[in-house]
C-alpha cells in the first residue's frame, strides 16, 4: 500500500523575511561569497546563517542571489562579499528577500516578517502587509 496515494499537497513559495531599504555599509570581493548582515537584523526577521537570499540592488537594478552570514550584532552592517561585492558600492539602498516553501492551504493566513530600516540600518518599521482579496 502507498502511504501518499490520493494525497496531493501543492506547496506555494512565499516571501518570508525582508528587509527593505538596507543601505549597503562595505563591499569586499576578496571574499568566498556572501552578504554580511548585522545579526539583531537577521534575527528580527528571521533569516538564519547560511540562508539563500534573494537581494535587489535599487540603485542599479542588480538582483543576485546569495547566502547570508551574521555580522556584528547592533553593527549595521550590510556588506557585500565575493562576486556580489561587484554588484553594489557603499551607499546602494538593497532590499534583502528570503522565501520559504508552505502547503497552498495554509498561503492565504501568511504573513512574512517585513523590517523597513533608516538609513543607518536601523529599524524604521515593522511592517505586516495587508493582503487584499
Amino acid at each position: 500500500m502507498n502511504l501518499c496515494e490520493g494525497v496531493s499537497i501543492m506547496f506555494v513559495s512565499m516571501l518570508k523575511s525582508k528587509l527593505h531599504r538596507a543601505v549597503v555599509t562595505g563591499c569586499m570581493v576578496d571574499y568566498e561569497g556572501s552578504i554580511e548582515i548585522d545579526t539583531s537584523l537577521m534575527k528580527a526577521v528571521g533569516i538564519v546563517p547560511y540562508e539563500k537570499v534573494l537581494v535587489a540592488n535599487l540603485a542599479n537594478g542588480n538582483r543576485f542571489e546569495t547566502y547570508a552570514i551574521p555580522g556584528k550584532k547592533d553593527s549595521g552592517t550590510i556588506a557585500l562579499n565575493g562576486a556580489a561585492a561587484l554588484l553594489g558600492k557603499k551607499g546602494d539602498l538593497v532590499i534583502i528577500l528570503s522565501f520559504m516553501l508552505m502547503p497552498v492551504s495554509k498561503s492565504a493566513k501568511h504573513h512574512p516578517r517585513i523590517l523597513v530600516l533608516d538609513k543607518n540600518n536601523r529599524p524604521a518599521t515593522k511592517k505586516k502587509p495587508a493582503l487584499k482579496a
